[in-house]
């Protein structure tokens, strides 16, 4: 599923920022978009007006292999793919993507500007409590991205506690932040940045000393950029995971999703869309969205 960026979505994205953040619309598809949009009405009847309308909109970062957007406006990745897919069995042809930071997605979500999450916000105790989380649908370790040769040793969440010199870049209101302040590390080590790239050019001008980012996220971001090593994953950093996140008000749509994404898990489009973006299918089976809240933060 491809499509356009129109005029009208790029504003309707801007008009949609929370918080102070910048916010960028980008649609999958021309459908134009009334006021309020699908949560306009009754949150209960959400699934109804997804379909009556043919979209659903979903708030997205730009972080590959999670999520991506082309210069086209074609929203893509592991999380929209996959959502794309169980709202079409749904009967929800399109979803239309709005780039928003990480700490404004719930926010944005419980605030009607967006009807469902797919950007990798893993799940832990916090977000759990204000939204309803779907099935795991990719599970993820965290690494360290370093200047080569990884001159600090910077190997574990424990060497930055032990070490107060040592600043490490993280996304606002990403697991990453979550984890670091779990582990009491203290806010003066830490160096907020707006994204991947932000945070490799933070460790080229030496105002960091390693960025704490997913795995595979580095990995996509070595792609393009050979300056940085990327530790192995951490052993002191919780297993996560992410999916779809509803409105805790949206409790029958969310019900559905849940069923068709575990009819859509045994079919072998689901793990050729993991593989596609780096991902093992196999590592989701037996992991639940109750294990996967339970991580602390």
């Amino acid at each position: 599923m491809t499509g356009n960026i129109s005029r009208r979505n790029v504003l309707r994205g801007a008009g949609v920022a929370v918080l102070g953040a910048t916010v960028a619309g980008w649609a999958t598809g021309c459908t134009s978009v009334a006021a309020g949009g699908p949560a306009s009405g009754a949150a209960s009847n959400l699934l109804e007006q997804a379909k009556s309308q043919g979209f659903l909109r979903v708030g997205i970062a730009n972080e590959p292999p999670y999520t991506q957007v082309g210069a086209d406006g074609t929203v893509t990745g592991c999380e929209p793919d996959v959502l794309r897919a169980v709202c079409k069995r749904l009967g929800i042809e399109e979803v239309q993507g709005i780039i928003t930071p990480y700490e404004s997605m719930i926010p944005g979500l419980n605030a009607n500007r967006w009807d469902v999450i797919a950007a990798g916000l893993f799940m832990k105790e916090s977000r759990c409590g204000q939204v309803l989380y779907s099935e795991p649908v990719i599970v993820s370790t965290e690494s360290f991205a370093t200047p080569k040769g990884n001159p600090k040793g910077i190997t574990s969440v424990a060497a930055i506690l032990s070490n107060p010199s040592l600043r490490i870049a993280v996304l606002p209101g990403g697991f990453e932040e979550g984890v670091l302040k779990t582990a009491n590390v203290p806010a003066s080590q830490q160096i907020k940045i707006n994204d991947g790239r932000s945070g490799l050019e933070a460790l080229k001008a030496n105002r960091a000393d390693a960025f704490m980012l997913p795995t595979l996220s580095l990995q996509a971001l070595a792609a393009d950029d050979s300056s940085f090593d990327i530790s192995a994953p951490l052993n002191d950093a919780p297993r996560t995971g992410s999916g779809a996140a509803f409105r805790q008000s949206d409790a029958a749509f969310h019900k559905a999703y849940n069923k068709e994404l575990e009819a859509f898990k045994a079919t072998p489009e689901f793990a050729e869309i993991l593989t596609k973006w780096g991902f093992d299918a196999s590592v989701v089976k037996g992991v639940t969205a109750e294990e996967l809240c339970k991580t602390a933060g």
